[in-house]
């Protein structure tokens, strides 16, 4: 096994055929879409690659803690290539490179392979992260009525930014992986091909001018997933802490699930905290339903340092 900075092109197109080997296979990625962005540089990851026979067979990518944040590690097994101990070796190798802040592992799916791997390193679930559905079966959405004083935009360009991250990041101070975006996380996910400015809703202070310092209240991101089954995503939903408690939440929410509803997608996906009462309320009442887990394992001693970290007091 290497440790290596940055990936070569070889490397990161054998890595990413892995990881679309494994998806194939389990029905659910054994990555995050931040660790597939890493694969071609300026993300901050470290990446470790196993090879047999001069063939990728596991890969691990290790995202350094800061702040009070752990790090992170997420791995993945080719399928041909399984029940030989590495991916047992993978997160073991990883857990080695951690720090102060300690190491969360992700297991996306939570599934059998990833909890033997957890149970033979001694690591217990610390976090939950819950997939929401909401499919044709849920019936007809609410009408969507926008509220005095709140102006309901789509994207407007590069220009939105700066506003967009302050409420990001502000909405996020307390989550590892949302919390820290930059102009580069933006542009990266503006440039994938998945992205549609109509999708991007914008909810501002119809007395502010566009775009100014403080004028926006809150985004909804939406995406969508083509192949066999097109899926829609509330992909990220930020409310500005100073505006909380006025329903722009549900009010975001809704007005994606209608923009992607116009498109034809009748089946929604979202992730949510397991423990996030407010959000998995608004999302039950919207028609969401449990749809799958993934699951943050930590050694004992992490999960007690780190346990300030995952929310906000």
């Amino acid at each position: 096994m290497d440790w290596f900075e940055a990936l070569s092109t070889a490397d990161a197109a054998d890595i990413t055929g892995l990881i679309e080997n494994a998806t194939a296979i389990d029905g659910v990625a054994p990555v995050s879409e931040a660790v597939v962005l890493s694969l071609t540089g300026g993300s901050g990851s470290r990446h470790l690659v196993h090879l047999v026979d001069d063939r990728v067979a596991g890969y691990a990518n290790f995202v350094p803690g800061h702040g009070e944040h752990p790090a992170m590690i997420e791995a993945a097994v080719h399928p041909d290539l399984r029940g030989r101990g590495i991916g047992t070796e993978l997160v073991a190798a990883a857990l080695d490179a951690g720090d102060e802040a300690g190491v969360r592992v992700w297991a996306h799916g939570d599934l059998p392979p990833a909890r033997r791997v957890a149970a033979k390193l001694g690591l217990a679930p610390v976090r939950e992260l819950l997939q929401l559905r909401r499919t044709e079966s849920a019936g007809e959405l609410p009408e969507l009525v926008i509220p005095e004083g709140v102006r309901l935009r789509t994207y407007a360009g590069p220009a939105d930014d700066a506003e967009l991250l302050r409420v990001n990041n502000a909405a996020f101070d307390w989550h590892p992986e949302q919390g820290g975006w930059t102009e580069a996380d933006v542009a990266a996910r503006r440039a994938e091909s998945w992205f549609d400015p109509l999708g991007l809703f914008i909810a501002e202070d119809p007395a502010a001018e566009q775009g100014t310092p403080g004028s926006m209240l809150g985004f909804h991101w939406t995406k969508v997933h083509t192949g066999a089954e097109p899926l829609g995503e509330v992909y990220v939903v930020g409310i500005d802490p100073a505006a909380q408690g006025r329903g722009l939440g549900r009010l975001l929410t809704l007005a994606g699930l209608h923009h992607l509803r116009v498109r034809g997608l009748t089946t929604v996906l979202l992730y949510t905290e397991g423990d996030n009462l407010a959000a998995l309320h608004t999302y039950d009442r919207l028609g969401f339903v449990r749809h799958a887990v993934d699951m943050a394992y930590a050694a004992p001693s992490d999960a007690v340092i780190n346990a300030a970290a995952d929310r906000p007091v």
